[in-house]
């Protein structure tokens, strides 16, 4: 039987386990990390080298970890990308009221703008699990984006976890702070193709 898998005697739960605590421990961390949505792309980038850490070193993930990481990672470039998210947020937002409030062929509009937010959201995604967003925003946003349309499984599957991530804040608010951490793993795995 594979390490891995295997459990230690008294061990009530096995390694698996720990690997989803871990998840949404950092998932927790990531969020709270976010809040003031500036440092939401060093947080979430940090999210995706720790995880990536703990998988592929079997690393331990400590909460203290993590903010060690995020305080080495956080930068002007990172605040700069917080700052253009902000941005682009804001804009989706305009028109989604604009769409909302009676714009003329809205009907089209708000499909449109639903798969724009989709799209966009998962080439964030993808620049934050690349290793270059710890040097260069511009670099990662321009892989991301290339690898998203040449692989469009990768970006399916990516984009299919932050639908499911939506639903699930949609429905149980609370789960908003934790699913940065799922997310994080599932955007780190589209860099490792699957």
């Amino acid at each position: 039987m594979d390490t891995a898998t295997r459990r230690e005697p008294g061990e009530l739960f096995g390694p698996r386990f720990a690997l989803f605590a871990d998840v949404l421990a950092v998932g927790l961390a990531t969020a709270a990390a976010s809040l003031p949505l500036i440092t939401a792309p060093a947080a979430m980038s940090t999210a995706c080298a720790v995880l990536d850490r703990r998988v592929r070193q079997d690393a331990p993930t400590t909460a203290g970890g993590y903010l060690r990481a995020l305080r080495r990672r956080l930068r002007t470039g990172d605040l700069l990308a917080g700052a253009g998210l902000l941005a682009g947020g804001a804009l989706l937002l305009f028109n989604a009221l604009a769409a909302g409030a009676g714009l003329p062929g809205a009907v089209l509009f708000r499909p449109a703008l639903l798969a724009v937010a989709g799209l966009l959201a998962v080439v964030y995604l993808r620049a934050c699990a690349r290793p270059e967003s710890a040097t260069s925003w511009r670099t990662a946003l321009r892989s991301a984006a290339y690898d998203s349309v040449r692989g469009p499984r990768a970006s399916g599957v990516l984009l299919l976890a932050v639908a499911t991530a939506a639903v699930c804040a949609w429905a149980y608010p609370p789960l908003l702070f934790l699913v940065p951490g799922p997310l994080a793993i599932a955007a780190r795995a589209t860099e490792h193709h699957l």
